[in-house]
């Protein structure tokens, strides 16, 4: 076994033009990264008469918009079925992520912005996901829906299932999957 020595004396790196040039672009790019980042969560309504438990507006107003694509009416002529928005679906989701554990937030929070800033961007929609028409965001979804990407997919699939415990929990929705209501509790009359 051969063993070469450090002559140089100190054991750092020689800095370069090119070092320098390189770490100049890199900190450029994270400077760049940042502002655009802050830049592209601002400007977000907060939520009339609600006070936010653990999404950000930004946040909130990306659960809203996916819900209302994800929870839209087969039947949009049904004036029985009520929207995501009359349901609550977003300020459901806001509460029930409350009461997660930290990393479970974070990973939803990081989820959340690759829906708004990236995702439809692989679409080719320049714009963020809650400035796209509805169309756009049935794209955007389905992309992610079906991407090859296990993390997207299982994302999505927590969106999913956060939106439909909101939505479904609401006793107007009951009829629309044929469920009369729970059998504990029930009046003899039903549920109505």
């Amino acid at each position: 076994m051969r063993v070469t020595a450090d002559h140089s004396g100190s054991g750092s790196r020689k800095l370069t033009r090119r070092r320098l040039l390189e770490a100049a672009v890199l900190a450029a790019l994270a400077f760049g990264g940042s502002v655009a980042a802050i830049a592209r969560t601002r400007g977000y309504p907060r939520p009339a008469g609600l006070k936010l438990a653990a999404l950000s507006p930004w946040q909130f107003a990306v659960v809203e918009h996916a819900a209302r694509r994800i929870a839209a009416a087969d039947r949009a002529d049904d004036a029985t079925i009520p929207s995501p928005d009359e349901v609550g679906v977003a300020a459901f989701v806001d509460q029930w992520t409350a009461r997660l554990p930290e990393n479970v937030r974070r990973d939803l929070g990081r989820f959340l912005a690759y829906v708004e800033h990236i995702a439809p961007l692989g679409m080719g929609c320049v714009s963020r996901f809650t400035r796209l028409a509805a169309g756009e965001q049935d794209r955007v979804l389905a992309s992610i829906e079906s991407s090859s990407i296990d993390l997207l997919r299982a994302g999505f699939d927590g969106l999913r299932s956060l939106v439909f415990l909101g939505f479904y929990r609401d006793p107007r929705t009951w009829s629309i999957v044929g469920y009369d209501g729970p059998l504990v509790g029930r009046p003899l009359s039903g549920w109505r």
